[in-house]
């Protein structure tokens, strides 16, 4: 039995504002080990429930957060920028997954809620459906044949949960007040939290029938020179004035297109203008 891990931070309890969440800030620091015993409940709750290897793939940012020395289960660590499958980083031979950190997606309520980029997105669809991270990276999962088998975050976070993974495990660690608010449990609170709803989720891994098909995902941006920008990518057509569109076979190729779109609205935008 072997889980994945993907561990995003924003979702962390406590984490609240920009500056938790941005590497080399003070803010950063105070909020590494909070997200990293975050992840060590996690391993160890999956390990209590019969798993017998897990991989944590750091998927935040740099994805380079976690503190691998306050780790005390057995435990394999992705760390590093530019792996093949980005956030899903090792889950092609996985049992199940876990989204542990996770967060809203962007143009909706939740502690700072985005996809993919801190702000420039207001939106993204998948299939037609209003896609945040989670679901997006589900869909990679079901490509594999891969369920989702818990989610922890804020409690908008585990409502969007339950239209992309309904039988996983959803823990909230906090409750949405503002996009840079919220009323957080404690620190203890969420790791006994954790660690309990881990060892209840192994029960739910399992390869299931990989769901393979076409994927249609639509972005929109916040400034209309963004649209125009990423269509350098073949295939990316505009389709309105701040949107694009593209579909491709697979859901893994929907993806990686996905991140060149991301990574060059990122590129096109000004310091002060956007």
């Amino acid at each position: 039995m072997k889980i994945l891990v993907s561990a995003d931070m924003e979702g962390a309890t406590c984490v609240t504002c920009p500056d938790d969440v941005l590497p080399g800030g003070p803010g950063w620091e105070r909020m590494r080990p909070l997200f990293t015993d975050e992840v060590n409940a996690a391993v160890e709750g999956l390990h209590r429930g019969g798993a017998r290897e897990i991989v944590v793939n750091d998927a935040h940012w740099s994805m380079r957060n976690l503190m691998p020395e306050r780790f005390e289960w057995p435990v394999t660590v992705i760390s590093g920028r530019h792996k093949d499958l980005s956030m899903m980083e090792g889950v092609r031979d996985a049992d199940a997954v876990v989204f542990l950190g996770y967060h809203a997606g962007a143009g909706l309520e939740g502690v700072l809620a985005h996809t993919y980029l801190a702000n420039t997105i207001t939106g993204v669809w998948l299939d037609g459906v209003r896609a945040s991270e989670g679901r997006l990276n589900a869909a990679v999962a079901a490509e594999f044949g891969v369920p989702v088998v818990m989610v922890t975050g804020d409690d908008k976070t585990i409502e969007d949960a339950q239209s992309y993974a309904p039988k996983a495990v959803g823990i909230a660690v906090k409750d949405y007040v503002s996009r840079y608010s919220a009323a957080c449990r404690t620190p203890q609170w969420s790791i006994r939290a954790i660690r309990k709803g881990a060892a209840e989720a192994v029960a739910l891994a399992g390869r299931r029938e990989p769901m393979v098909g076409p994927h249609r995902i639509e972005v929109e941006f916040d400034a209309e020179h963004l649209a125009g920008a990423v269509t350098v990518i073949p295939g990316v057509e505009r389709i309105a004035e701040r949107r694009i569109g593209f579909e491709l076979p697979t859901m893994y190729e929907a993806i990686r297109c996905f991140k060149a779109v991301t990574t060059i609205a990122s590129a096109a935008k000004e310091e002060q203008y956007g």
